[in-house]
C-alpha cells in the first residue's frame, strides 16, 4: 500500500512533542506524493502543518484503531512503534489502573506507588494452572508460566526482574517467590517456603536503603534459586548476591539514608538487651546522619526490627549470633564517630585513648584497645630490607577508617547470606529449580562513577542475552509454522561489551593501572583515550580530560574517572584485619579468617564467583595472597557465571517502570517512561517483532473476524484456509505483506490495521445502506402518517369552519335579538326617566297648590274655632247662670219634702214590729262576739304572762347592767390608761382593717384577673390537651406499628444473627474436622514414606485394622453418660432459636410483671390451701359423725370420672369426625388416583372400626357406672339395714309398704340428696371462687387506680413538657405490657400450633406407614422391577432384625461389607444396605450385652470406611456411596437409641428394635466427624472434576452462535505455554456432569438435604471460579460475553428447577455472576445509568464493579468505551458501602454442612441379605 492510501483524510497520526513526547493529530487533507507538509488538526482543534523531509520521506507514525487501544499485549497492536507503546501503557495505567502489560515475552510492570488488592491468596489460586494468555497480565502469570514449563519441559527456569531504582523490582521478585511458595508448598515439615519468604525482611534490612528515587531501594543484586523435587514441591533455596554498594555505609547523599538495619537498631536501642551497645538515636552518628532526615514517612523502624529478628529466628540463627551481629553493626556506628586529632601540620594524627566511641568499638568487637588505637593512625611499609611504621595524614586515616567500616559490613553481609543459604539448604536431591534475578537496571546520573559503570555493564550483558532469546523465539515460531526465514537485523551490543571486557578493554586497563604503584585516575583515563579513541562506542568529552563516554544500548553515559582506582582496589590494611582476627568473639574472628595476608581485598557480596551453578551449598573461596583480584575482576567473573546460569535456563522477563519521580500514585510522566522503555529493551522487542511478522491470526479467528469482507461464493467453500488465502490475495496485493503458515496467518506491521480499516469501511458502507433504507422506510411511514393526518386535519378543519359559520349565524341572530331588546330597554328606561321626572314635577307643583289651599282652609278653620269657643263661653256663662238659679229652687223644694219624710219615719220606728226585724240576726253575732272575747282573754292572759316574764327578765337584766355599769365605771376610773391604749389599738385595727379591705379589693381584682387568665389558660390547655391527645393517639398507633415492626425486625435480625453464629460455629467445627483429616492424611503419608524407607525386600504389611484412624478407637467401649452428639445439640439449638429470639429490651418489664402475677398466684393458692384445710377439717368432723358423706364423695368422684370419660369420648369422636371429613375432602380432590382411593377406603374402614370401638368403650363406661352405683348401694345397705328395719315406720302413709322397696326408695332419696348436696357444694365453691376472683380483680383495679391517681398527681406537679413526656412514658409502658401479653399469647398459640402440627404429622405418618405396609411400596417396585431384586420381603415369623456373627469373622465382615464392596454390587437392593446390616450386627451385640464386640465392630467399621476412602480418594461414586451409608448408620443409631426425641416417628415394631443396654452417643459423635470428612472429600472430588470445565463452558463457550466477535490478539495468546490440544468444554458437558452427580447420589439413597447442600456448594464454586476469571480477563468483559453468560446461567437455573433443587439455595449463590452479566449488558453513560448499576449490583463489591468497568472492552469500533468520569461517578455512589477489601471470591470457601435427622420407615426384620455379598456366616436371630 502506498503512503497516499494510508495517509488520507480523518486518519490519525503521532507527531513529536517536547512536553508529552508524542502527540495525537488528525489529517484534514489527503496526502499526495511530493507534498512538503501534512495538514493536521490537533486534539485541541488547532491546525498544524507538519513538515515532510522529501529526501527521507519520513511521514509521522500512524495511530492504531481505538479498538486496539488498551490491549493486554503490546504486540497485538497493528502499528508497532514507540508512540503506540507509550499510549497503550498510559491508557491502561491511568484509565484502567492496570499496572501489568505484556510486550511479547516481557511483562512490563509500572509501579503504582499504592497498595493494590491484587496479590491475595485467592488471586494466586486464580492464576495457578492457567495459561499465560488466558488471564490479564500479572507477575503471577509469569511465575505460573515458569512453574508450568519447568514441570512440562523438565528444564530449569529463570525470572529476570530489572528496572531502575524505585521501579518495584524487589516487590515483583518477592511476589514471584510468594507464588512459588504457595503453589509449590513444601515436601516436608520444615516449612521451607516460609523460610524463603522470611529471607526477604533480612535482606531488605541489610541490603536496602532510602534513596532519592526509592524509600526501599535494593543496593545489591541477588539471584535466588528455588529448588524443587520430582513432585515439583519446594525443597530448598539458594541465594547469590552481586555488587553490594559498600560506599553507602560511610557516605549518603542528601535526602538519602544508610542501610535500614542501622536505623532499626538505633530505634530499638532502649531495649534492655541492647543497653550494652551504647547506642542512641540515629542523628547522633556520623554514618547515619549525613543524608539529613533519618526517618521515612509511614515506616516504623522499631517494628521492622522486630520483624527482622523474627526472621532471623525463623531461619535458625542463634540468639548469640544475633547478638553478635547487632554488636558488629553498633561497632560500625561507633567507628564512624571516632574523633581524629591532627598533628604536625596534618602529616600525622592520633585518636584519644579516652575516646568513648573507640572504647565502645573495641569492647563490642572484643579487640585490643591500644592496638586498634595505634593502627588506625599508622600503617606498615615492608621492603626487602626492613619494615617501617609510618604515620598517616588526616585524610588517609579517614579513608582507612571508612575502608575498615565498609570491609566489616561487607564481611557481615556475606556471613548473613551464607547462613541464610544454610537455612534454606536441603539434603534432598534437587530435580529442578526456578531462579529469580532481582538486579539493578540501567542507571545514568549527573555524576556517574564505578558503581554505575558495573551496573550498566551487567545490563549490557543481560540485554544481549535478551535480544538473542527474543530472536531465537521468533525464529522458532517461523520454523514451526513453515514461514521462509528472513534474517532480521537487530541491535547487537557485542562491540560495546568487547569495549568493556575484552583484552585491553576498559576493565583490563583499570586492573593494570591498579597494579602500578603510583597509578592515578588521570593516567588511566589517558590510556583509555589512547587505546579506544577509534571505537564507535567510546567518546572523549570536549571539555574534560578525566571523563569518558560509552554509548550503551539504552543511552550515552559520561563517567568521571575519579575514584575508579580506589573503588576497584577496595584497599584495607592488614594490621587492622589482624586485630579483628584476634577478637575474643569467635564469630568476629571467623568473619576475617579467610584472608591470609594483608593487602587490598575485594567484596562482591557473598563471593558469587565461588558458587557453582549446580551446587546448592555456597562456599566462600579464600582471596589470593597477592590480592590481585580486584572488584572489577570479581564482578566480571560472577557476571559470566550468572550468564551461564541464565543461558542454561528458560528465561522470563519482567521490566519494572517508574512512572514518575515524585512517587505519586497513578501519575504518568511520558518522558521518564520513554526513557526507561528505551533502557530496559521493551522498544527493542517491539522493533524486532515489527521487523518480521508481528501480527498473527489463526485461520479460524481470521475467518470469524473478517468474514464480512468475503464474497458469498467464497463462503460456500468448506476449506477455511483456502477462503482466507483468496481473501488476502484480493485485498493485499503485495505478497510480502503476509505469509500463510500451517495454523496461522502472519502479517507485517500495519496490515491488521489496514484490514480493520477495510472491515470498518465495509461495516460503515453496510451501515449507511441500512441507514438509508431504514431512513427511507421511516420517511415513507412519516409521509403516510402526515398525509393521513393532513386529511384528518382538513376534515376536522372544514367541520370546524362549518360549525364556526353556524355559530356565527346563531351569534348574529342572537346579537340582533340582544340589540332589539337592548334598544327597547334603553328607550323604556329613557321614557321612564322622563315620566318619573314629569310625575315628580307634577307632584311638587300639585303639592304646592294644595298646601296653599290647606293653609287658607287652616286659617279659616282656626277663625271658626275661635268663634266657636267664644260663642260657647258666652252660652255656658248664660247656662251656668240659669242652672244656678234652678238649683237653688230645687234645693228649697227638696228640703221641704225631706222634712216631711223624716217625720213619718220617726213615727214608724217607734213601733214593736220594727224592733223584731232588727233583732233577727243579733243572736248569732252575739255568740260570735262572745267567742271572740274569750279568745282575746286567753291571748291577754298569755301576753300578761309573757309580759311578766319579760318584765322580770328586764328587771334582772337592768340590775345586772347596773351592776356591770357600776363595775365598768369603777374599772374605767381605775384603768384609764388601758382605755386609751385600747382605743389606740382599735384605731390601729381599724386602719389595718381598712388596709386589709383595700388589699382584699386588690386581691379580689388580681384574683378576678388571674381567674380570667387561668380560665383562658385552661381553655388553651384544653385545646393543647386535645391536640396532645390526638398526637398521643397518632404516636400510640405509630409506636404500636413501630414496635410491631421493630419486634418483627428484631426477631428476624436475631434469628439471622443466631443462624450466622450457628453457621460460623459449624464452619469452625467442620474446619477443625477438615484440619484433623488433613493432619491425619499427612501422618499417613509420612508413615507410608517411613515404611517405604525402612522396609526390607520381603517386607510385611501392617494389619488392616491398624490404620491412621486408630486414635478414633480409643473411645470407651460403652458409656451411659448423657452427653449428646454435636448434631443433636445443633438441632436442639435450631428448635429453641425462635423462642429465644423473642427476648429483647422488654424482658425486664416482662419479668416484673411475671413476678407480680406469681405473687398473686401464690396468695391465691395460699388462700385456697387454707380453705382446703378448713374443708378437710370439716370433712374429718363430718366423717367422725357419719360415714355416709364419704360414700357420697366417692360416688361424686366416680360420677365426675364418668363425666370426664364421656367428655373425652366426645372429643375423640369429634376429632375422628374431623379427620374423616379432611380425608374425605382430600380423597375427593385426588379421586383420579386409584391408589389414593383405595387408601382412603382403607382409612374409612379403620375409622369405622375405631368408631365401633368407641361405642363399645361407651357401653363399658355405662356398665362401670352401673357397677359403681351398685357397689355404693350395697355398701349403704350393709351399714343402714339394721336402723332401717328397726325404725321403719311410715306415719304419712296408711298403705303397707314392702321393706325392700322402702329401703330402695330410701337409698334413692339419699343418693339424690347426696347428688344435690354435691352439686350445691360445687356451685357454692364455684361461686366463692368467682367472688374471690372478682375481689382480686377489684383489688387489682383499686391498686391500679391508686397508681394512676399517684401518677396523675405527680403529673400535675410537673411542667407541661414533662407532663407530655411522662404521659408518653406511661403510654409506652402500657403498650409494652400489652405487647408482652400479646407476645405471651402468641407464644402459647405457636406452641399449640406446633403441638397440633406434630400430632398431625404423627397421624399422617401412621397413615403413610399403614399404606406402605398394605401396598408394599408398589411405586418403587414398579420402577426398579426390571433390574432390582426385591430386598424388602415378607418378614419371617421368627426373625427379630438382628444378625449374629462370631468374633473371628469380624475382619471377614469388614472386608466383604466395606473394604472390597463395590457400589454396583448393592445397586439393585435397598439403598444403604451395608448400614442396615451393620446396625443389625450392632443390635445383636447390644442384645447379648457384649460391650467389647460393639466397640470392636464400630472401630473396625470406621477404620474400614476411612481406608476405603483413602484408597478411592478420587472416586465420586465410592465417596457418595459411603457418605450415604455413614449417614444412614448415624440415623439408625439415633432412631433406635431409645431417646424419645428420635423416636417420635417410629412404628411400634421399630421401637422394638431399639438398643437396650448401651448408649452409643460418643460413637455417634465419631460418625458425625466421619460424615463431615466424607462430605468434604466428596465436594473436593466434584470440584476437581468441574473446575477445569467452568471457564471454558460458562465464559468462553458460544452458546449463542455468532454473537461474540474476535479481536486481534498478541504474542501471549500464541504462547508455547498453551496446550497443544483444545480442551474446551460446552455448557452441556457441565450439565451432563451435574446430572451424573445427581443420579449417583439419588441412586445411592443419599439424604435429599445433603444433596441440596452438595449442589449449593458446587454452584457456589461455579460462581466463584467464573467471576474470578471474569475479573482477571479483559477479553471476556464485553457485551456479547454478558449475553452469553446470562444465557448459560439461565440454563443452569433451568437444570436446578428440573431437578427440584430450587430450594437448596444454589441459585442464590449465582447472584454475583448474574449481576456481573447484567453489568456487562447495561448502558454505561449517564448518572442515571450509574444509579441503576448501583441499585442492581448489590451482590458485587465496589472493587468488583469498578474492576469490571475498567476491564470492559468494546468488541468493535462502533461501541463506546466506559469513560473514567463514569467510573468515578460509580465510586462516588458506592462510597457508603462497607464492602470487604478483597477483589476475588474465595472459591475454596466451603459452607458448613448439616446432617438433619432422617429416620427410615424400613424395619430391620424386613431386610433381605443378597447372596452376592458373601455374608453366609451371618445368622439371623
Amino acid at each position: 500500500m502506498s503512503a497516499a492510501q494510508l495517509y488520507t483524510k480523518y486518519t490519525r497520526v503521532w507527531i513529536p512533542d517536547p512536553d508529552e513526547v508524542w502527540r495525537s493529530a488528525e489529517i484534514i487533507k489527503d496526502y499526495k506524493e511530493g507534498d512538503k507538509s501534512l495538514h493536521l488538526k490537533l486534539e485541541d482543534e488547532t491546525l498544524y502543518e507538519y513538515p515532510i523531509d522529501l529526501q527521507g520521506n519520513e511521514l509521522p507514525f500512524l495511530r492504531n484503531p481505538d479498538i486496539l487501544v488498551g490491549e493486554n499485549d503490546l504486540t497485538a497492536l497493528s502499528y508497532l512503534h514507540e508512540p503506540a507503546v507509550l499510549h497503550n501503557l498510559k491508557v491502561r495505567f491511568l484509565e484502567s489502573n492496570h499496572i501489568y502489560t505484556y510486550c511479547g515475552i516481557v511483562l512490563v510492570a509500572i509501579n503504582p506507588y499504592e497498595q493494590l488488592p491484587i496479590y491475595e491468596q485467592d488471586v494466586i489460586y486464580a492464576y495457578s494452572g492457567q495459561n499465560m494468555g488466558d488471564m490479564d497480565p500479572h507477575i503471577f502469570a509469569v511465575a505460573e508460566e515458569a512453574y508450568k514449563q519447568m514441570a512440562r519441559d523438565e528444564k530449569n527456569q529463570s525470572i529476570i526482574v530489572s528496572g531502575e531504582s524505585g521501579a518495584g523490582k524487589t516487590v515483583s521478585a518477592k511476589y514471584a517467590m510468594r507464588f512459588f511458595a504457595t503453589v509449590g508448598g513444601s515436601a516436608s515439615e520444615t516449612n521451607i517456603e516460609a523460610k524463603v519468604l522470611a529471607s526477604s525482611p533480612i535482606m531488605e534490612a541489610i541490603g536496602n536503603a532510602k534513596t532519592t528515587r526509592n524509600d526501599n531501594s535494593s543496593r545489591f543484586g541477588k539471584y535466588i534459586q528455588i529448588g524443587f523435587d520430582k513432585r515439583y514441591r519446594i525443597i530448598g533455596a539458594n541465594m547469590r548476591t552481586y555488587l553490594l554498594e559498600k560506599s553507602r555505609v560511610v557516605f549518603q547523599a542528601e535526602d538519602e539514608r544508610n542501610y535500614h538495619i542501622f536505623y532499626q537498631l538505633c530505634a530499638s536501642a532502649s531495649l534492655p538487651e541492647f543497653k550494652e551497645l551504647g547506642l542512641t538515636c540515629a542523628e547522633d552518628f556520623f554514618y547515619t546522619s549525613q543524608g539529613g532526615d533519618t526517618s521515612i514517612d509511614g515506616v516504623d523502624d522499631a517494628d521492622d526490627f522486630e520483624k527482622t529478628r523474627h526472621a532471623f529466628t525463623l531461619l535458625g540463627v542463634k540468639e548469640s549470633h544475633q547478638t553478635t551481629i547487632f554488636r558488629i553493626i553498633a561497632a560500625i556506628l561507633h567507628l564512624g564517630n571516632l574523633e581524629i586529632q591532627g598533628e604536625r601540620d596534618g602529616d600525622a594524627c592520633s585518636i584519644s585513648s579516652e575516646d568513648e566511641h573507640l572504647n565502645n568499638f573495641c569492647g563490642l568487637l572484643g579487640v585490643e584497645h591500644s592496638q586498634m588505637q595505634h593502627w588506625l593512625c599508622h600503617r606498615k611499609l615492608i621492603t626487602t630490607a626492613e619494615t617501617y611504621v609510618k604515620n598517616m595524614s588526616m585524610q588517609q586515616v579517614v579513608n582507612a577508617r571508612n575502608a575498615l567500616a565498609k570491609h566489616i559490613y561487607a564481611q557481615l553481609f556475606n556471613w548473613i547470606v551464607q547462613h541464610i543459604n544454610k537455612a534454606l539448604h536441603t539434603t534432598v536431591k534437587q530435580h529442578s529449580f526456578i531462579g529469580v534475578l532481582d538486579i539493578y537496571g540501567f542507571e545514568t546520573f549527573e555524576v556517574n562513577s564505578f558503581e554505575q559503570f558495573c551496573i550498566n555493564y551487567a545490563n549490557e550483558k543481560l540485554q544481549q542475552q535478551f535480544n538473542s532469546h527474543v530472536f531465537k523465539l521468533e525464529q522458532e515460531e517461523y520454523m514451526k509454522e513453515g514461514i521462509p526465514w528472513t534474517l532480521i537485523d537487530f541491535y547487537d551490543n557485542q562491540p560495546c561489551i568487547d569495549l568493556i571486557e575484552a583484552k585491553l578493554g576498559i576493565l583490563d586497563l583499570l586492573d593494570e593501572e591498579c597494579k602500578v604503584p603510583k597509578g592515578t585516575d588521570q593516567n588511566w583515563a589517558q590510556k583509555l583515550y589512547d587505546r579506544h579513541a577509534s571505537s564507535q562506542h567510546f567518546q572523549k568529552p570536549r571539555m574534560s580530560n578525566t571523563s569518558f563516554i560509552i554509548l550503551h544500548f539504552a543511552d550515552k553515559v559520561e563517567y568521571q574517572s575519579e575514584g575508579f582506582l580506589e573503588k576497584n582496589r577496595d584497599t584495607v590494611y592488614e594490621e587492622q584485619i589482624n586485630i579483628l582476627k584476634a577478637s575474643k568473639y569467635q564469630m568476629v574472628a571467623d568473619l576475617f579468617q579467610d584472608e591470609k595476608d594483608a593487602g587490598p581485598t575485594a567484596s562482591v557480596g557473598k563471593g558469587t564467583s565461588k558458587i557453582s551453578v549446580r551446587s546448592a551449598r555456597p562456599a566462600i573461596k579464600a582471596a589470593n595472597k597477592e590480592h590481585k583480584k580486584t572488584v572489577g575482576h570479581q564482578f566480571r567473573n560472577s557476571l559470566h557465571l550468572l550468564m551461564e546460569t541464565l543461558n542454561a535456563t528458560t528465561p522470563h522477563y519482567v521490566r519494572c517502570i517508574k512512572p514518575n519521580d515524585e512517587k505519586l500514585p497513578f501519575k504518568f510522566d511520558p518522558k521518564r517512561a520513554v526513557q526507561q522503555l528505551r533502557a530496559c529493551g521493551v522498544l527493542e522487542t517491539i522493533r524486532i517483532s515489527a521487523a518480521g511478522f508481528p501480527s498473527r491470526w489463526s485461520y479460524h479467528d481470521f475467518f470469524n473476524r473478517y468474514r464480512v469482507l468475503m464474497k458469498k461464493r467464497d463462503l460456500s467453500k468448506n476449506d477455511k484456509k483456502q477462503i482466507c488465502q483468496t481473501l488476502l490475495e484480493d485485498l493485499i496485493k503485495d505478497p510480502d505483506k503476509f505469509q500463510f503458515g500451517r495454523t496461522k496467518i502472519f502479517f507485517r506491521a500495519g496490515q491488521v490495521a489496514y484490514l480493520e480499516k477495510l472491515r470498518a469501511d465495509k461495516f460503515r458502507a453496510a451501515t449507511i445502506m441500512i441507514q438509508k433504507t431504514v431512513r427511507g422506510w421511516l420517511q415513507r411511514l412519516k409521509y403516510k402518517r402526515l398525509r393521513r393526518a393532513a386529511i384528518v386535519v382538513q376534515r376536522y378543519t372544514r367541520g370546524h369552519l362549518a360549525r364556526r359559520l353556524a355559530e356565527h349565524l346563531r351569534r348574529t341572530r342572537a346579537a340582533i335579538v340582544f340589540q332589539k331588546q337592548y334598544r327597547m330597554l334603553r328607550i323604556l328606561r329613557a321614557f321612564q326617566r322622563v315620566r318619573n321626572a314629569t310625575v315628580t314635577i307634577q307632584a311638587f307643583a300639585r303639592g304646592m297648590f294644595v298646601r296653599r289651599i290647606y293653609r287658607k282652609i287652616l286659617a279659616e278653620h282656626k277663625a271658626t274655632i275661635l268663634q266657636k269657643y267664644a260663642r260657647g263661653w258666652l252660652a255656658r256663662t248664660r247656662f251656668r247662670r240659669v242652672r244656678g238659679a234652678t238649683i237653688v229652687l230645687q234645693c228649697y223644694y227638696r228640703r221641704m219634702k225631706a222634712r216631711q219624710e223624716l217625720k213619718a219615719l220617726k213615727i214608724e220606728a217607734r213601733s214593736a214590729q220594727h224592733l223584731k226585724k232588727l233583732n233577727i240576726g243579733m243572736e248569732n253575732k252575739v255568740v260570735q262576739l262572745q267567742r271572740k272575747i274569750d279568745e282575746q282573754n286567753k291571748e291577754y292572759k298569755l301576753l300578761n304572762e309573757q309580759l311578766s316574764t319579760l318584765a322580770s327578765a328586764h328587771s334582772s337584766e337592768v340590775e345586772k347592767l347596773k351592776k356591770e355599769l357600776v363595775q365598768y365605771q369603777q374599772n374605767q376610773r381605775g384603768d384609764g390608761n388601758q382605755l386609751v391604749s385600747l382605743q389606740e389599738e382599735m384605731e390601729h385595727l381599724r386602719l389595718e382593717l381598712e388596709k386589709a379591705h383595700g388589699e382584699r379589693k386588690v386581691v379580689e381584682d388580681t384574683y378576678v384577673k388571674e381567674k380570667d387568665l387561668l380560665r383562658k389558660r385552661i381553655s388553651d390547655l384544653e385545646e393543647e390537651n386535645a391536640l396532645l391527645k390526638q398526637e398521643k393517639e397518632e404516636l400510640n398507633s405509630r409506636i404500636r406499628c413501630q414496635s410491631e415492626d421493630e419486634f418483627a425486625r428484631n426477631t428476624v435480625e436475631e434469628n439471622i444473627q443466631m443462624k450466622k453464629e450457628l453457621e460460623e460455629e459449624r464452619s469452625r467445627y467442620q474446619n477443625l474436622v477438615k484440619e484433623y483429616s488433613r493432619l491425619e492424611q499427612r501422618y499417613d503419608n509420612l508413615r507410608d514414606e517411613m515404611t517405604i524407607i525402612k522396609q526390607a525386600p520381603g517386607h510385611r504389611r501392617n494389619p488392616s485394622n491398624q490404620s491412621s484412624l486408630e486414635s478414633d478407637s480409643n473411645y470407651p467401649s460403652i458409656s451411659t453418660s448423657e452427653i449428646g452428639d454435636t448434631e443433636d445439640v445443633i438441632q436442639q439449638v435450631e428448635e429453641v432459636g425462635m423462642e429465644k429470639a423473642a427476648l429483647d429490651m422488654t424482658v425486664f418489664l416482662k419479668l416484673q410483671k411475671r413476678v407480680r402475677e406469681l405473687e398473686q398466684e401464690r396468695k391465691k393458692l395460699q388462700t385456697q390451701l387454707e380453705k382446703k384445710e378448713q374443708e378437710s377439717k370439716k370433712s374429718q368432723v363430718i366423717e367422725m359423725k357419719t360415714e355416709v358423706t364419704s360414700d357420697q364423695e366417692d360416688f361424686a368422684y366416680n360420677s365426675l370420672k364418668r363425666q370426664e370419660l364421656e367428655s373425652e369420648n366426645k372429643k375423640l369422636k369429634n376429632e375422628l369426625n374431623e379427620l374423616r371429613k379432611a380425608i374425605a375432602d382430600r380423597a375427593t380432590q385426588n379421586n383420579s388416583s386409584n391408589d389414593i382411593q383405595e387408601s382412603y377406603n382403607l382409612l374409612l374402614n379403620q375409622l369405622k372400626s375405631a368408631n365401633e370401638e368407641l361405642e363399645v368403650r361407651k357401653e363399658e363406661v355405662l356398665i362401670l357406672r352401673a357397677q359403681i352405683m351398685k357397689a355404693a348401694q350395697q355398701k349403704e345397705t350393709g351399714k343402714n339395714t339394721e336402723n332401717i328395719t328397726t325404725n321403719a315406720s311410715w306415719p304419712n302413709s296408711d298403705k303397707h309398704i314392702d321393706q325392700e322397696d322402702a329401703i330402695e326408695a330410701y337409698q334413692g332419696m339419699c343418693e339424690t340428696n347426696r347428688l344435690l348436696e354435691a352439686q350445691l357444694q360445687e356451685q357454692r365453691r364455684e361461686h366463692e371462687e368467682e367472688v374471690e376472683a372478682l375481689k382480686n380483680e377489684v383489688d387489682a383495679m383499686k391498686e391500679e387506680m391508686e397508681k394512676q391517681q399517684q401518677a396523675f398527681l405527680q403529673t400535675l406537679q410537673l411542667s407541661p413538657e414533662a407532663q407530655v413526656e411522662f404521659g408518653l412514658q406511661q403510654e409506652i409502658t402500657r403498650l409494652t405490657n400489652e405487647n408482652l401479653n400479646l407476645k405471651e399469647l402468641l407464644e402459647k398459640l405457636e406452641k399449640n400450633e406446633k403441638k397440633l402440627k406434630k400430632q398431625l404429622k404423627i397421624y399422617m405418618k401412621k397413615v403413610q406407614d399403614f399404606e406402605a405396609s398394605q401396598a408394599m411400596v408398589p411405586v418403587e417396585r414398579s420402577r426398579h422391577e426390571r433390574n432390582m431384586q426385591v430386598a424388602v420381603q415378607r418378614k419371617e415369623k421368627d426373625f427379630q432384625g438382628m444378625l449374629e456373627y462370631y468374633k473371628e469373622d469380624e475382619p471377614l465382615l469388614i472386608r466383604n461389607l466395606i473394604t472390597d464392596l463395590k457400589p454396583q454390587a448393592v445397586s439393585a437392593t435397598v439403598p444403604c444396605l451395608p448400614a442396615y446390616i451393620l446396625y443389625m450386627c450392632i443390635r445383636h451385640a447390644d442384645y447379648i450385652n457384649d460391650d467389647q464386640k460393639v466397640h470392636s465392630l464400630l472401630t473396625s467399621t470406621i477404620n474400614g470406611i476411612k481406608k476405603v476412602l483413602k484408597k478411592h480418594n478420587e472416586d465420586f461414586e465410592m465417596t457418595s456411596f459411603w457418605l450415604a451409608n455413614t449417614c444412614r448408620l448415624l440415623h439408625c443409631l439415633k432412631q433406635y437409641s431409645g431417646d424419645a426425641g428420635f423416636m417420635t416417628q417410629n412404628t411400634p415394631k421399630q421401637n422394638e428394635h431399639c438398643l437396650k443396654n448401651f448408649d452409643l452417643t460418643e460413637y455417634r459423635q465419631v460418625l458425625s466427624h466421619l460424615s463431615i470428612q466424607i462430605y468434604q472429600q466428596l465436594i473436593k472430588i466434584a470440584e476437581g472434576i468441574l473446575q477445569p470445565m467452568i471457564v471454558s463452558a460458562v465464559l468462553e463457550n458460544e452458546s449463542i452462535q455468532g454473537l461474540s466477535g474476535v479481536k486481534p490478539m498478541g504474542y501471549r495468546n500464541r504462547s508455547s505455554s498453551m496446550a497443544d490440544g483444545d480442551s474446551s468444554y460446552s455448557l452441556e458437558a457441565i450439565i451432563r456432569q451435574l446430572n451424573t452427580f445427581h443420579n449417583i447420589m439419588c441412586d445411592q439413597g443419599l439424604d435429599p438435604e445433603i444433596i441440596q447442600q452438595v449442589f449449593k456448594q458446587l454452584f457456589y464454586m461455579i460462581n466463584a471460579v467464573a467471576l474470578n476469571n471474569l475479573l482477571l480477563r479483559k477479553d471476556v468483559c464485553s457485551w456479547s460475553t454478558g449475553m452469553q453468560l446470562r444465557f448459560n446461567i439461565s440454563q443452569l437455573e433451568e437444570w436446578l428447577r428440573g431437578k427440584n433443587l430450587q430450594q437448596s439455595g444454589a441459585a442464590q449463590t449465582l447472584e454475583p455472576l448474574i449481576q456481573a452479566a447484567q453489568l456487562l449488558q447495561l448502558k454505561k453513560k449517564t448518572s442515571e445509568d450509574a444509579e441503576a448499576i448501583c441499585s442492581l449490583c448489590t451482590s458485587l463489591t465496589t472493587q468488583q464493579i469498578v474492576k469490571i468497568l475498567n476491564l470492559y472492552t468494546p468488541v468493535n469500533e462502533f461501541e463506546e468505551r466506559v469513560t473514567v468520569a463514569f467510573i468515578r461517578d460509580i465510586q462516588t455512589h458506592l462510597q457508603e458501602r462497607n464492602d470487604p477489601p478483597q477483589l476475588l471470591l474465595d472459591f475454596k470457601h466451603m459452607f458448613p454442612v448439616l446432617f438433619p435427622f432422617n429416620p427410615s420407615s424400613i424395619t430391620m426384620d424386613s431386610i433381605h441379605l443378597p447372596a452376592s455379598l458373601n455374608l453366609e456366616f451371618l445368622n439371623k436371630v
